[in-house]
């Protein structure tokens, strides 16, 4: 972006919204991924509707990409400026707007992070359940679809968000839908726009479902002597209708980094970290009905806590795990992958990548959300490495197109920014063309977040001359 834009856009917005300094272009040239940083040419924090809707315009005028960034926490590249441009900050655009307790709605801003809104909600007895585990941003959050280890009970973000307002590529605003809790009425925008990664709009504010409080939790630890077993369990909990909320596997390889890192003393054997809900009456035979399942699979020990506090523990393992991970091979860099599968073929995944894991060395390991079909593989890299990054991207293409060989798909939840874009053709077939289609009818000039969720196609010409 030469001077005379930067003038322009600082005209525009203001000297305190727009930054062009290097310790700021740098912190927003990365998120959380292994993925190569590159530097946006301005950042702009916008306090409005307004301050989105006059960038949108700018950077249409000048073919410039406009990259949103929320707490910069995903996992695939997604807020990575690839193509330069203004990255467009939300983190003040954090406001709650309104919350509607005899509708168990919420409305936010954009900015405002999980924990910031069920710290909100907690007075009124509700609670927002979608937990991916880093304290993202709504916005973010809605932008990558994700889930998280309540997505069993819950759903993910397409199931919670009710109403979205977008900023289209040509500056115009526009409500995804009314906030009625179904409807047969035009076509179904909400769910398109989320899980679009920032490529067909641009989130301002937020319509969420929210639940009551439980009246009493209980989370448990099962113990099995082999990875099989977790999921057998996981599966036949969900196959009898069990009102889980959480169902989680941890590995061995991941336990002893937990352990370490976390000073906790859980044994290192396949484990499965359960959470139930509701009240007490319900809930003393739903945990009874679990251990007896559990233990029809070789549990070798089932332990229950209700006390808040050991409940914290035991979750803290389970959220922490991958930052244990990160700690524990200082100097390398976390890359991590997730695939979701139909649940009857879980198990068959879940050994296919324990077996991989052993026959290329990785270091890491395998934790999912096995309750619905998703697990992640945690792999502890150095890219300066060509021939490591090459095996472990051979491990990692071996993990995916398993997953889709059993009629699963590349991403469950961390999305596909750019480490999924290569196996978009495999999953989707000629389903691509319609997605570009509904791609350039919505934008263009490409300018919305470009270079991520899609592989090119020459053919269409798309790509925007941006400066």
């Amino acid at each position: 972006m030469d001077a005379e834009l930067q003038q322009s856009l600082t005209a525009l917005l203001g000297r305190e919204r727009v930054s062009f300094g290097e310790s700021i272009v740098d912190l927003h040239s990365r998120d959380e991924s292994y993925h190569t940083p590159h530097r946006p040419d301005a950042v702009v924090f916008a306090q409005s509707e307004h301050d989105v809707v006059s960038t949108v315009h700018f950077a249409r005028q000048h073919r410039i990409p406009l990259i949103p960034y929320g707490a910069g926490t995903s996992l695939e590249g997604h807020t990575i400026p690839v193509r330069g441009g203004i990255t467009i900050d939300f983190s003040r655009m954090n406001r709650i707007l309104e919350i509607r307790p005899d509708d168990f709605l919420v409305h936010v801003q954009a900015g405002v992070t999980r924990q910031q809104l069920n710290d909100a909600l907690g007075p009124h007895g509700l609670f927002f359940p979608v937990d991916p585990g880093a304290n993202a941003t709504l916005g973010g959050m809605a932008a990558s679809g994700a889930s998280g280890t309540t997505t069993v009970r819950y759903g993910t973000m397409r199931h919670n968000v009710r109403s979205l307002s977008v900023v289209l590529a040509d500056g115009s605003l526009l409500q995804t839908a009314s906030l009625a809790s179904k409807s047969s009425s035009g076509y179904a925008l909400t769910p398109l726009f989320v899980g679009s990664e920032g490529t067909l709009g641009i989130f301002t504010s937020l319509w969420l479902t929210c639940y009551g409080i439980p009246t009493k939790t209980i989370a448990a630890i099962a113990e099995f002597p082999s990875v099989e077993a977790c999921v057998r369990t996981s599966t036949a909990l969900i196959g009898i209708g069990l009102p889980v909320v959480r169902v989680e596997l941890m590995t061995p390889r991941y336990l002893a980094v937990v352990n370490q890192q976390l000073n906790t003393d859980y044994e290192e054997v396949p484990t499965l970290f359960l959470e139930f809900s509701g009240t007490p009456e319900s809930l003393a035979a739903d945990v009874e009905q679990a251990s007896a399942i559990a233990e029809a699979e070789g549990c070798t020990h089932f332990h229950h806590v209700s006390e808040d506090g050991a409940r914290r523990a035991l979750w803290n393992a389970r959220h922490n795990a991958a930052y244990a991970m990160i700690h524990a091979h200082p100097g390398l860099k976390h890359m991590s992958t997730d695939v979701c599968v139909p649940i009857s073929r879980l198990p068959e995944a879940v050994l296919h990548a324990e077996r991989l894991i052993d026959e290329y060395h990785i270091r890491g390991g395998l934790l999912g959300h096995v309750g619905d079909g998703n697990f992640h593989v945690s792999m502890m890299v150095q890219p300066a490495d060509p021939r490591e990054m090459q095996e472990v991207q051979e491990f990692h293409h071996r993990i995916v197109t398993h997953a889709l060989a059993l009629e699963g798909t590349c991403t469950g939840e961390h999305g596909v920014g750019l480490g999924k874009m290569r196996y978009q053709e495999a999953e989707h077939g000629a389903a691509l063309g319609a997605m570009w289609a509904i791609k350039n009818a919505l934008d263009p000039l490409g300018i919305l977040n470009p270079g991520k969720k899609l592989p090119p196609l020459p053919e269409l010409n798309l790509t925007p001359q941006c400066s």
